[in-house]
């Protein structure tokens, strides 16, 4: 149980081992370029679906449809997110 605990510091001292030995310091920046592009990821996701959401609810209050439109617009922001992730995949924006 006491294992779980001294991890992180066998785990720092592994990394500052691996640098000592002449290999190449780690690159923040890259690093951070790959967290903002999955935070962007997981932005856009939920962003899309709730667009559907709301745009879906709104119209079913308008014409008192509740809950095809809903369905509907909840849908259509599910394949939205799918596309834009296609889209960054390929390199698009």
């Amino acid at each position: 149980m006491l294992d779980i605990f001294w991890a992180p510091y066998f785990f720092k001292e592994a990394v500052l081992s691996k640098r000592d030995k002449g290999n190449k310091p780690f690159n923040n920046s890259e690093t951070l370029k790959a967290i903002a592009g999955f935070s962007q990821i997981g932005v856009t996701i939920v962003a899309s679906v709730l667009i559907g959401v709301l745009m879906g609810r709104f119209l079913d209050k308008v014409f008192g449809s509740s809950p095809w439109l809903l369905l509907v617009f909840s849908l259509l922001g599910a394949g939205a997110a799918f596309k834009l992730i296609f889209n960054f995949s390929k390199g698009k924006k």
